[in-house]
């Protein structure tokens, strides 16, 4: 089953994590699908969540199924940017 989840990078102490779509079976950091975003919890000026909509929405599309943090993330860039 694919799902879309946090890859953490970032060094110790100083947390990064991307938005992938990947098997489950895999890491939680081995091999993904695709980049769909990334989200930086320690950022003070700038952006700190990007997740590429349409390629979010595709992956849902197929079946993928979205991990508790990563629907927290999703609902809360909704909050913040609402659609047009």
């Amino acid at each position: 089953m694919v799902i879309i989840r946090l890859a953490r990078g970032g060094s110790k102490k100083r947390p990064f994590y991307n938005i992938v779509a990947t098997d489950s079976r895999n890491r939680r950091d081995g091999r993904f699908i695709e980049r769909i975003g990334f989200y930086d919890p320690i950022a003070t000026k700038g952006e700190a969540l990007r997740i590429a909509q349409d390629r979010l929405t595709h992956w849902q599309s197929v079946g993928a199924q979205l991990s508790e943090t990563v629907q927290r993330l999703v609902r809360q860039a909704q909050k913040a940017h609402p659609a047009a």
